[in-house]
């Protein structure tokens, strides 16, 4: 169905049909009516080439993910996409995955400059992000999931890693569990950093001193936080409690614990895992948490963000740091 069609159906001219479409205010509001209940009958979808050459926008937004497998088993963070795909499209934007590969880098990079995108969303963001750097320094719009150290103001979106690691931390420390083990990633990302370093300043910070926690840097999945907890219950001393920094991590922990006979009884070791269990997880004992807020809330919030980007809004001004808090469900 063309314009054309649709003006000949209702006796209009082509011109009156295309700018009703387009939204603009020198139409009539009962003949736009009819225009676009006309135009929504039969289906019709504007032309993206004509449109793009009009307003300057592709309606796409790029989302760049790592090379990686990892962050979509993460059902948290699935989603949290699933939900920006929803609201974007609720605009008609579409959100275009792009895998962070770097024999891609130059395929990105020729997008960016055929504005094929209107946007980016960066996840994964590390504290000196080359990404980032060259995105501003291109002056494309971007929203960086995590902070990183740029010359300018940035828009971004962050949650307090850090406070929310030191206090389930706190947590254990003032029920007398000092001998901790921390399991964290050894990906580079920003969070990784906060949430490890909230872990130490808890520890560094309490009086009177408490002995040299046990630490492990492994991949983040359920195989590598089951092994290095399996290892630390097979060797002397052992943990009183432990901290992972991720979903995957903390189920691999769990099931170690289970195993043990160690998650539940007087025996049980305590553990905190950051966003809690997956949502699959095998395991049905509860475990505390260190929460954020639900994926779909969170994933509301970074497309109003990047919304608030194709609208012209400075990025200083779209900018979000939320509070974590603790979900204490066994000790």
């Amino acid at each position: 169905m063309s314009l054309k069609a649709i003006a000949s159906i209702l006796g209009l001219s082509v011109t009156t049909v295309s700018r009703a479409l387009n939204g603009y205010d020198d139409v009539a509001e009962d003949t736009r009516k009819r225009i676009e209940e006309e135009a929504s009958r039969r289906g019709y979808r504007p032309n993206a080439a004509a449109r793009q050459l009009k307003t300057g926008r592709t309606n796409t937004v790029g989302l760049v993910i790592p090379d990686s497998v990892l962050p979509l088993s993460d059902s948290h963070f699935t989603g949290m996409l699933q939900t920006i795909d929803q609201r974007l499209a609720r605009e008609d934007i579409d959100l275009l995955m792009l895998a962070d590969k770097p024999q891609d880098q130059q395929r990105t990079l020729r997008m960016l400059r055929s504005r094929a995108m209107d946007a980016l969303i960066v996840t994964h963001t590390t504290p000196d992000d080359i990404r980032l750097q060259r995105l501003q320094q291109k002056g494309f719009r971007f929203l960086s999931l995590g902070r990183s150290q740029l010359a300018q103001p940035y828009a971004w979106f962050d949650y307090d890693n850090h406070a929310g690691v030191k206090l389930a931390t706190e947590h254990f420390l003032a029920k007398g569990l000092t001998r901790l083990g921390w399991i964290g990633s050894n990906e580079p990302s920003s969070f990784v950093r906060d949430r490890r370093q909230g872990f130490l300043d808890a520890i560094a910070s309490h009086q009177p001193p408490v002995p040299v926690p046990k630490l492990a840097t492994v991949a983040p999945s359920r195989r590598a936080g089951y092994q290095q907890t399996s290892a630390w219950l097979a060797s002397a001393p052992q943990p009183q409690a432990i901290i992972t920094d991720c979903s995957p991590l903390g189920e691999g922990a769990a099931i170690a614990l289970q195993q043990a006979g160690r998650l539940s009884g007087p025996q049980a070791i305590p553990l905190f895992v950051y966003d809690g269990l997956p949502h699959d997880s095998i395991i049905d004992h509860p475990v505390n948490a260190i929460l954020q807020c639900s994926q779909q809330h969170v994933g509301e919030k970074i497309a109003e963000m990047v919304l608030q980007l194709l609208d012209g809004t400075p990025p200083e001004q779209v900018q979000a740091l939320w509070q974590p808090r603790l979900l204490l469900t066994s000790d």
